[in-house]
């Protein structure tokens, strides 16, 4: 079973670097100009699978949460990853703001954390991964 089909019919992790490994393995899946809303609750993992798909894209810099920042850019080995944490966005029109497309230069992945508060912005190509946590530590991943 391909690591998508996986990630579709949802699948459980038991600790961060297995998540981190899986979403690794899920980045060399990715078609170029790919954009990656990652939903979930705050402590659920979403950092810790970007740092994962940075991992596979061949990131070799540390990826943290850009919270304040808003938004980092990664230089990988062939393709860009652009991480927006759009939590301190108010609407999607603050993202015009931002510049964000002076970075998508093909090829680029674009994870996205909280999504839905630029809903509005997000392409309707997009994929959607829902991150939750169960049984106290295990990540539970499910694409859409």
């Amino acid at each position: 079973m391909s690591i998508s089909a996986k990630l579709h019919a949802g699948i459980t992790t038991e600790s961060a670097e297995a998540t981190r490994r899986l979403a690794a393995e899920f980045a060399a899946t990715l078609p170029p100009d790919t954009t990656l809303a990652l939903h979930g609750d705050m402590g659920v993992g979403k950092t810790t699978f970007v740092q994962g798909l940075a991992e596979g894209l061949g990131v070799h810099e540390h990826v943290t949460s850009p919270t304040f920042a808003i938004y980092s850019v990664h230089r990988g080995a062939g393709r860009t990853l652009v991480h927006l944490d759009a939590y301190r966005l108010e609407n999607a029109h603050q993202i015009e703001e931002l510049l964000l497309d002076e970075f998508l230069v093909s090829p680029w992945v674009l994870a996205v954390e909280w999504p839905e508060k630029i809903a509005g912005w997000i392409p309707e190509n997009a994929l959607h991964l829902t991150l939750s946590i169960v049984d106290g530590d295990r990540h539970h991943l499910r694409l859409r």
